[in-house]
């Protein structure tokens, strides 16, 4: 095992704050500011970890400070910050109403009429720049035809769109006006958009022509055709004629002419809790669940993020590749609640090569440019050096999530894009729309590792007896509240599946379902999901390592391990490693040294049983591999039940799983 993870030791130190510019970030000037105002006695306003413990052993006085220091817009006050700190139930400002929107486009410093809001780029050339002024008449005009259609507060406006200007613009109107809104991407399969937007019942669909992904160009209106006549409750469908100027849908509204009449831009004020926006689950089993966040949860939990933790302020240039059904979009969008420059992008991340989106980077000058850990890994994969090609010298943080970032990973971003850069590895999630674990611009970056909790957020790695853990493997748990936590799922009124999916195993204490590190550094290693660790001979150890030491062969293209071994077992289950194997590989050739570096990087007991060549590694649409509904059909569980098709990449890569369960 590297020794980024070997309890005791520690990992070599791939970044440190720079002395000359630290004392001037906004995470330094909020110790201050709460030192003054909040009389926080932090004696050293470097101490990442002394600002820590308040934000997690004070959190109705953190999160007061995280108001007023961010200057969050209250038009009714709120009695206090935190009106009980029980999970679920935590009561979040109560009293307060405010609008997500009117933090996102109300005139200040980076967001004056003349500032650049949004930089878009989509894969085949298409541009557009659009500054603060443009963007608040757009939202004004939007909001008039959202109105004109008869939506106001707590209606579902929707998005089969990609990640563009007129999805932003209308998810700002409808956020505007206290309307929900709920986005998928346009590449998502009709049973997959039908399972999410059917729930909530939508009022208006904003709908694309088409989408353009890897050189080729995919009209989906008749998608649209066949979604509209099961989704009865939508009385206006607007069609953005995205690839074509000239592309109608019958029965639909232009952009054009839904955007039309200029409108006077206006806020409605919600409760703090007004849910904002629909997030889903996964749903690899049955229907994904509706995780609706508030107005005020998601305004203060981004303001911290992205100001505090991220450091980024007015005039930033703001990237992280994304498309609209991954909450990675939503996080993107907050950089507007900061003033930033969001950039957007559109397409294939590696067409026509690995390339493209450092050259956009370079172009827009990203301080903070956002991918994913595979990204990374791909571009290592394809030999190519960023920094030797491109001009980084605008980016301070390169961010990764999505699944853990590879000890080699982290090696390869200090090499090949620039020892200035801070690596950001974040780990959080869709229940949350933030990361609990990241980075902040006090704290070193450690080889492999997470570098700190996010403020706020009160990490514990847990047994099972719910006692604390440091230097091994355990659950990770949340034991105070965050304000953008869900405020409830969907069609869950009693909060039943709410109360099912985070606090069942330890009462009162919300778990994540991740297993996780947590060094004496106060930094973490995220080890994979819980419910899909290898747990062999006693010895509990994350996917993550696996498959840092399987797919560090190039000649393994991607894999999937399997422990079989059913929870309460005596006797162990086989251990089976699935590989998608690279161009002219063999694995009878390879599986000799595969066997012998697990044996000597995991232990003897990781080496699996049998190594089994596939051609494809089933993922959800968000690209996470289906560890989980994999190993409960190889334990016989009826397929249909285990996953939904619908919620994946290629559902056809499970057809060698379901034979080999019908072998055994």
């Amino acid at each position: 095992m590297d020794s980024s993870s070997t309890p005791g030791s520690e990992p070599a130190v791939l970044w440190r704050p720079d002395p000359d510019t630290v004392r001037d970030t906004a995470l330094v000037r909020f110790t201050r500011w709460a030192n003054m105002c909040r009389d926080t006695q932090i004696t050293d306003e470097l101490d990442y970890g002394a600002l820590h413990a308040w934000s997690v052993r004070d959190p109705e006085g953190f999160w007061s400070a995280v108001a007023g220091f961010c200057e969050v817009v209250f038009h009714d006050a709120p009695q206090r910050a935190l009106g009980g700190t029980e999970m679920p139930g935590a009561q979040w400002f109560p009293g307060a109403t405010l609008n997500y929107a009117e933090h996102a486009l109300t005139d200040a410093p980076g967001r004056h009429d003349f500032d650049t809001a949004v930089e878009f780029s989509r894969e085949d050339g298409v541009e557009r720049t659009v500054s603060y002024g443009e963007l608040r008449d757009l939202v004004g005009r939007a909001r008039a035809g959202l109105i004109a259609a008869g939506v106001g507060r707590g209606d579902r406006v929707v998005a089969l769109a990609p990640n563009c200007v007129e999805t932003l613009v209308m998810f700002l109107a409808a956020a505007s006006l206290g309307a929900i809104w709920s986005s998928c991407s346009p590449d998502f399969g009709a049973r997959a958009v039908l399972d999410r937007f059917a729930q909530i019942e939508p009022a208006v669909l904003l709908a694309v022509d088409g989408y353009c992904y890897g050189g080729k160009r995919f009209d989906i209106r008749d998608r649209l055709d066949a979604l509209r006549e099961q989704l009865p409750t939508v009385r206006t469908t607007v069609l953005v004629p995205y690839l074509d100027p000239a592309a109608e849908l019958a029965g639909a509204t232009s952009w054009a002419d839904f955007t039309a009449a200029a409108g006077a831009l206006e806020f409605d004020p919600v409760p703090f809790d007004h849910p904002l926006w629909v997030l889903y689950s996964s749903g690899t089993t049955g229907l994904p669940k509706g995780i609706v966040q508030g107005h005020g949860g998601i305004v203060v939990e981004h303001l911290k993020a992205l100001r505090l933790q991220n450091d980024l302020g007015p005039g930033d240039r703001f990237f992280w590749f994304t498309t609209t059904g991954w909450m990675m979009w939503n996080f993107l969008v907050g950089g507007l609640l900061v003033g930033a420059t969001i950039v957007l992008y559109d397409g294939n991340p590696g067409h026509p090569d690995m390339t493209v989106l450092w050259a956009l980077a370079e172009k827009h000058k990203v301080r903070l440019f956002g991918v994913s850990a595979p990204f990374v890994h791909a571009c290592m994969d394809a030999g190519i050096s960023p920094r030797r090609d491109f001009d980084l010298s605008a980016m301070r943080a390169l961010g990764s999530t999505g699944s853990p970032l590879s000890v080699n990973g982290f090696r390869w971003i200090a090499e090949h894009v620039g020892e200035h850069v801070q690596i950001s590895s974040i780990s959080g999630g869709t229940d949350v729309c933030t990361a609990f674990l990241g980075a902040a611009p006090t704290v070193p970056v450690w080889l492999g590792e997470l570098s700190c909790a996010a403020l706020g957020a009160d990490v514990r790695s847990f047994d099972e007896n719910g006692a604390d853990l440091h230097g091994e493997v355990g659950e990770l748990v949340l034991t105070q509240p965050m304000p953008s936590m869900p405020v409830m799922f969907w069609n869950d009124p009693d909060g039943e599946r709410l109360r099912a999916a985070y606090f069942e195993d330890y009462p009162g204490y919300w778990r994540h379902g991740d297993w996780v590190i947590a060094t004496e550094r106060g930094s973490y290693v995220i080890q994979g999901r819980s419910d899909s660790t290898l747990n062999r001979g006693g010895v509990r150890m994350g996917t993550a390592d696996f498959y840092a030491v399987v797919e560090g062969f190039a000649e393994v293209a991607d894999s999937l391990v399997i422990d079989t071994t059913e929870l309460g077992d005596e006797s162990e289950g086989e251990l089976l490693c699935f590989v998608v194997l690279a161009a002219d590989a063999a694995l009878q050739a390879v599986e000799p040294a595969l066997r012998t570096a697990l044996r000597r990087e995991l232990s003897p007991r990781h080496v699996p049983d049998r190594f089994i060549e596939i051609t494809a590694v089933p993922k959800t649409l968000s690209g996470k591999k289906c560890e989980v509904p994999v190993k409960k059909i190889l334990s016989g569980v009826d397929p249909e039940k285990a996953v939904s098709r619908e919620a994946l990449q290629d559902p056809d890569a499970l057809a060698p799983f379901l034979a080999l369960a019908s072998e055994r």
